[in-house]
């Protein structure tokens, strides 16, 4: 098995008291070539705080990132159900019950 280098890069950008970031997972496989998944998310500071812009990154990242794992997952989840499951070994019953 070689080994593998996935990247995600996040993105923030604010507008008053608005934060939102979008985290892209990019994968490079030899034979399927490049693929990306993306996660959004938001933060919005409440008026009555203090305006301290890292906790509206930090927020946002962080729900970026939550969504591009629920996304991931997902991804997953449905490869598993499209290709995973016994191989066909030449019409081997063992999985069928007497």
């Amino acid at each position: 098995m070689e080994d593998k280098n996935w990247t995600v890069r996040i993105h923030i950008t604010e507008d008053g008291d608005d934060t939102r970031a979008e985290a892209v997972l990019t994968t490079q496989d030899p034979a399927e070539g490049t693929s990306t998944v993306t996660g959004r998310g938001v933060a919005h500071r409440n008026p009555i705080d203090r305006p301290i812009p890292e906790i509206g990154d930090e927020l946002a990242a962080s729900r970026a990132l939550e969504d591009l794992a629920i996304r991931l997952h997902d991804i997953a989840s449905d490869d598993i159900v499209e290709l995973a499951g016994p191989v066909d070994r030449g019409g081997s019953r063992a999985w069928e019950r007497p």
